[in-house]
């Protein structure tokens, strides 16, 4: 506990131009879900929730590797415009529309569902050169830092097949490690 209280004062501390995000494996992410989908962005839209602006995705979810498909079908991302408020955060990702990806989610508890470690929890979804699919995600842009140590850590691209992310999530069991 005392670790993770030298953890957020350290991210206090940090520039405030540039978000800092602990570094997720890819068992993180899944264990950290509440859900797991691949999903095609059909429409957006942005609305203010108390002093902060979201744009909220419509997504049709093609399949639902863990939890239950999100009702409504919708993910929300911090930032963007409403009216007169413009607002930015670093470590958003972009969500295009009619664009596949693999989201890790989580529902918070006003009942929004987020996407875990910002960019970390959206993957493209492509098909390999065997036709299986998988999913892929760039080396993130923001710092780093290792939740054990501390320690600011390059980020890597992640690729994972999608049979092989649903082997994992069935290793963790049904609720794929998600503790209440």
């Amino acid at each position: 506990m005392h670790r993770r209280w030298l953890i957020v004062a350290f991210l206090a501390a940090w520039p405030t131009a540039a978000a800092t995000l602990e570094r997720l494996t890819t068992d993180e992410l899944i264990s950290r879900s509440t859900t797991i989908v691949r999903a095609r962005v059909t429409s957006s839209h942005t609305a203010q929730h108390g002093p902060l602006v979201y744009t909220h995705f419509s997504i049709q979810v093609i399949e639902c590797l863990k939890g239950q498909t999100p009702t409504p079908a919708e993910v929300v991302l911090p930032g963007g415009s409403f009216g007169a408020l413009r607002q930015t955060f670093a470590g958003v990702p972009k969500l295009d529309p009619d664009t596949e990806y693999l989201l890790f989610l989580w529902k918070s508890p006003n009942g929004l569902n987020h996407i875990i470690g910002l960019t970390q929890g959206v993957f493209s979804v492509t098909k390999q050169a065997d036709g299986e699919l998988a999913a892929w995600r760039p080396a993130a842009s923001e710092s780093m830092l290792e939740a054990r140590t501390g320690r600011l850590v390059p980020d890597r691209p992640v690729t994972i097949r999608l049979s092989e992310l649903r082997r994992r999530v069935a290793a963790l069991g049904p609720r794929g490690g998600v503790t209440e």
